[in-house]
């Protein structure tokens, strides 16, 4: 698809960018639609996000994508949020119509939608979630809407994951805060769900991880970890070796940016092409250790 005065802009805005997939994902969308349009990534620093929000309209750019530290801050510059999103206090997601910034949240639907995909029912279960920024409030938020049993957040600021279980609370939620402590794997022992919805992992510092000791994870563990680039985290090695079954994000990175394709487009995004296209980099999976030594027998 060639470039010219008339292609509609998208992009994502974030620190750092390099890693995502998502213009990937995008543009092979826009070229299956034959839509005249392109996603690239733009660096922000946080110094920069109202700068760049401000940009969003200037240039005229359809949209726009909100990825770590910005999708708490960025609200404080737009004209409209959407009620789910204020709900969260995170966008990840800005539409622009005519100049008007629209504000909506869809990784808490495309995380639900992941762990739909791999037949985990979330009504009645219990959570165990490391992390309390923009990505953690879109996830506590839709688990307490699923109707999650109980919620467990660890994070490295103890006030900061005080301020996300305040608001949780406000909407029904039992929910408790936990240090990276004997409570934290006391509370790890009693889930049905790990989440970690902190950047640690991530490449380039994959060799990274939550803290975390695979004798401390029970094999009847479901652990999600957000990241998708590497699409096995030391996370996801160290629960696979534990007995665990395991999700990476890639199906929450796919099924979130489907939402906003559409938010964008008000077309249908094609949900297996961007699977396909960012399958090269990444598979997202929900695999039983036995069921991987059976298949590496298979092969």
């Amino acid at each position: 698809m060639l470039i010219s005065g008339s292609t509609k802009v998208f992009a994502l805005f974030g620190d750092p960018v390099t890693h995502s997939l998502s213009p990937i994902m995008q543009n092979a969308a826009f070229r299956a639609l034959q839509l005249d349009c392109c996603y690239v990534s733009f660096l922000v620093r946080q110094d920069g996000l109202a700068v760049a929000v401000k940009a969003v309209r200037e240039l005229n750019l359809g949209g726009v994508n909100i990825t770590i530290p910005h999708k708490e801050r960025v609200l404080a510059y737009l004209d409209q949020v959407d009620e789910r999103a204020l709900q969260i206090g995170a966008v990840n997601t800005i539409v622009n119509q005519d100049g008007h910034l629209c504000g909506y949240n869809t990784d808490a639907s495309g995380f639900l939608a992941s762990l739909g995909s791999v037949g985990f029912e979330t009504k009645g279960k219990r959570v165990v979630m490391m992390g309390a920024g923009g990505a953690a409030r879109a996830v506590a938020v839709a688990l307490v809407h699923a109707g999650a049993s109980r919620i467990d957040i660890s994070n490295r600021s103890l006030n900061r994951a005080e301020s996300l279980a305040d608001d949780l609370r406000k909407i029904g939620a039992d929910v408790d805060v936990c240090d990276y402590g004997v409570c934290f794997f006391e509370a790890v022992q009693n889930a049905d769900l790990l989440v970690n919805a902190t950047p640690v992992g991530m490449y380039p510092n994959h060799e990274d991880a939550p803290l975390i000791m695979r004798d401390r994870l029970p094999p009847h563990l479901l652990v999600c970890d957000l990241v998708y680039n590497p699409p096995q985290t030391r996370l996801l090695k160290e629960a696979a070796a534990a007995g665990c079954s395991v999700i990476n994000g890639v199906g929450t990175l796919v099924h979130q940016g489907a939402l906003a394709f559409e938010l964008w487009t008000g077309r249908k995004a094609p949900l297996d092409l961007l699977q396909i296209a960012v399958d090269t980099r990444g598979r997202f999976s929900c695999v039983n250790p036995d069921q991987t030594r059976d298949r590496r027998r298979d092969r």
